[in-house]
């Protein structure tokens, strides 16, 4: 058997390049969120427009994923990134210097399709220049650390910034970036299309949309006001749309999403996991940020300082598993780390209503640690069981379940946090009228009421409101600590037939799936 063709420096350079947006295009979900209150003021940005604001970037984000893996394959993978480089820099400049919300508005969600061509690029590339196992598996172990990490620095980024510069600062940020991966992209990164694809499908491309968009929406809604008509109505919409595009993906020479793909037991395994995993992870990251800032009444910026600790614990498990992976088989290095995992969600059942923040860093820290192999092997796994023509499609399938996963488990977390908050809060009599029913809503309600009622009084609807809301915290773990535990069976028993990296693996099946070790063509070189 012919020897696979190690990476060299070219290859390398050229992932420090692509980890740049990568971390870029995380960082630009959380940042917003320090920059918000500023904007709004200068722009006079509504409520309503200021979800909008907040939400268009990922809603197109997350909705343009498979259509832009499936094109990325088709017109040339590098071609697509510098394409939606160009756009979301000339986008990032329109958003930094609006002069209304609805301009802000229309240039994010130009910033979200953008978006969408940059992700699946990034990671089908890797797939690309990495051909060796090992080198894959420490190329993607990288990528997800950026990946992760951005969204752990963007807080941090974003109040720095805003301290020394405006609001349009935080989108300005991504100038250099992709300034530098516009020069350098041609010199380092290979390009690959490919061979013989048929033509793109319109009507599933349309169909995808209608799919996603109203189950993101659905799922945002629900988290953020409680079960009503509307959401669940988009949640169901966007099932229908979906079981549509899935019958009509089995009738095409050339689908938009091959679903032969999930045949392959280590792929559907393995986004299985990704998806649930990530869902907690975005789920209790939520309620440990609002029990730094409101329960232990630090500042944004100090919450952020205090969070950086869990991007870089996600960071270090992603480079890590790949090495572990040489020696170990993936099933049992994502098995162990979830189990790791399992130990964290414990720490955080024990943390109380005051100075718990040193038990629950710690324990938050040790989820993600844990989390790592699973994100980083699971990305290997899923990009590479399939043959290179189909890199970007699975890539964009990585991606869509990481959106998908991230505001199911917003939602279903925050219902929870919700839902144990309101049965075990009661307001004080002395409370009465809207102060009281806002303090009923939620911890941030009792906060802001308590800033209208005397000392006395405020401290004591705090001291209720704050304990409410960590017995909601901690009945979030023990729900975490449960799932990752059942996704560690998960792990060690559908990944078991995966050999360590190196180790030759079972031939690839009619699917158009292949195990992540096994031998693949190069990339054409342009």
């Amino acid at each position: 058997m012919q020897r696979t063709a190690l990476a060299g420096r070219r290859e390398w350079a050229g992932l420090a390049v692509l980890t740049l947006p990568t971390m870029l295009l995380s960082m630009d979900i959380s940042v917003l969120y320090i920059a918000l209150p500023h904007l709004s003021t200068d722009l006079g940005a509504n409520a309503a427009q200021q979800l909008w604001v907040l939400d268009i970037y990922s809603f197109l984000l997350a909705g343009f994923l498979v259509t832009m893996g499936t094109l990325g394959d088709r017109i040339g993978r590098r071609k697509l990134l510098l394409i939606g480089a160009g756009v979301f820099a000339a986008a990032s400049m329109l958003a930094a210097f609006s002069t209304s919300a609805e301009m802000l508005i229309a240039t994010r969600a130009v910033m979200g399709v953008a978006g969408a061509t940059l992700m699946p690029s990034t990671l089908a590339l890797i797939s690309n220049m990495f051909r060796d196992p090992k080198q894959q598996g420490a190329a993607i172990g990288i990528w997800a650390s950026c990946l992760q990490a951005g969204g752990a620095l963007g807080p941090v980024v974003g109040g720095v910034l805003l301290q020394n510069f405006w609001w349009g600062s935080v989108f300005l940020f991504a100038l250099p970036i992709m300034a530098l991966l516009l020069l350098t992209g041609p010199l380092l990164l290979p390009e690959y299309r490919a061979h013989g694809a048929g033509r793109m499908d319109l009507t599933s491309v349309v169909l995808s949309l209608a799919a996603i968009l109203p189950v993101i929406y659905g799922l945002k809604e629900l988290a953020r006001e409680g079960v009503q008509l509307l959401p669940v109505a988009a949640i169901v919409v966007g099932a229908v749309f979906g079981l549509v595009f899935g019958i009509r993906q089995t009738k095409l020479s050339s689908p938009l999403l091959d679903l032969r793909l999930f045949g392959n037991a280590g792929f559907s395994a393995a986004l299985g996991i990704m998806l649930i995993a990530g869902a907690m992870l975005a789920g209790i990251f939520l309620p440990v940020s609002q029990y730094v800032q409101l329960v232990e009444a630090h500042s944004p910026v100090e919450t952020g300082l205090w969070l950086i600790p869990v991007g870089l614990s996600i960071g270090i498990g992603s480079i890590v598993a790949p090495k572990l992976a040489q020696r170990l088989r993936p099933g049992a290095v994502i098995a162990g780390g979830l189990a790791l995992s399992v130990l964290g969600f414990a720490m955080i059942t024990l943390v109380g209503a005051s100075a718990g923040v040193l038990l629950l860093v710690p324990g938050i820290v040790l989820t993600y640690l844990g989390a790592g192999p699973a994100i980083s092997l699971g990305t290997g796994l899923v990009v590479g069981s399939v043959t290179p023509e189909k890199a970007g499609s699975a890539a964009s399938m990585s991606e869509t379940s990481n959106q998908l996963g991230a505001a199911l488990g917003i939602a279903a977390i925050g219902a929870v946090v919700t839902a144990v908050y309101r049965n075990q809060f009661t307001v004080p009599a002395e409370v009465s009228g809207e102060a009281g029913q806002t303090a009923q809503e939620g911890l941030a309600g009792a906060t802001s009421a308590a800033e209208q009622l005397p000392a006395g009084t405020a401290e004591q609807l705090l001291q209720g409101a704050r304990e409410a809301f960590t017995s909601g915290l901690n009945t979030s773990a023990i729900i975490g600590g449960v799932v990752f535990a059942c996704l560690a069976v998960v792990a060690t028993v559908f990944l078991r037939h995966i050999p360590p990296s190196g180790q030759p693996g079972p031939a690839s099946d009619d699917t158009g799936a292949q195990p992540v070790s096994a031998e693949q063509p190069q990339p054409d070189r342009e």
